[in-house]
């Protein structure tokens, strides 16, 4: 089998090129956004995984993918104002709806659950430290940065560019410590696994967090290894 990917593979590229990667690389807990610019041999010895098995399934679900000829957007090829109303109108819509709808639930588990089980307060104070930080992170990119990044592309110059470059340092640093939140989520949920006879709005918040974290995962990414290299790239 001809391999697309090998070892020297950076993990935030073969995503770029491959976005149903990211499926994959979820399932072996690689991450891809904030740690997606080293080489994938350097993710796969963290988690003490076979590199054999790991690149044979990557390059497999490669070849069937394009086998069968399943579309996929070409984010290399698309201008910055693509990439930021795609990241707007479905990471950023995500994000604003799905922390209000959970909310209540989250505080509703503590508050019957949480006297028998303490890490619940732990999960509530996660949550909402995280939901503040990324409300207040989307509005600066979607008021300041985004705006910048957009008027880069319309006159870029060197001046323009490093500016940008300190915006994106900035964001970068926002998006690993919206990572790290997400790390401790899962590491207090024991991988999102609700313990056993659990009700259904427990399993609900559980299951809605995962899916947080999925988002949150194909979001930086977008952001962290394709909008922003590209937008910062020297004239």
């Amino acid at each position: 089998m001809d391999r697309t990917f090998t070892e020297t593979s950076v993990v935030g590229e073969i995503v770029t090129k491959f976005p149903k990667a990211s499926d994959l690389f979820k399932s072996y807990r690689i991450d891809f956004c904030c740690g997606g610019n080293r080489p994938i041999i350097e993710a796969i010895n963290e988690r003490n995984l076979s590199a054999e098995e790991v690149l044979t399934n990557l390059n497999t679900l490669y070849q069937e993918t394009i086998a069968s000829n399943e579309s996929r957007i070409e984010w290399e090829r698309a201008s910055y104002s693509e990439l930021i109303d795609y990241i707007i109108n479905k990471h950023h819509r995500f994000v604003n709806e799905e922390f209000s709808q959970l909310s209540p639930y989250v505080t509703k588990v503590l508050r019957v659950h949480g006297a028998g089980q303490p890490h619940l307060a732990q999960i509530h104070r996660l949550f909402h430290e995280l939901r503040v930080e990324l409300e207040q992170h989307l509005l600066k990119e979607e008021t300041e940065d985004f705006p910048l990044i957009l008027e880069v592309e319309q006159n870029r110059t060197k001046e323009n560019v490093e500016k940008l470059q300190k915006v994106v340092e900035e964001l970068e640093n926002e998006h690993s410590h919206a990572g790290n939140i997400l790390k401790e989520l899962r590491e207090v949920t024991n991988d999102f696994t609700p313990p056993e006879g659990a009700c259904g709005t427990y399993r609900l918040v559980y299951q809605r967090l995962e899916d947080i974290e999925a988002d949150m995962f194909q979001h930086i990414h977008l952001e962290n290894n394709v909008l922003f290299p590209r937008a910062v790239a020297q004239v």
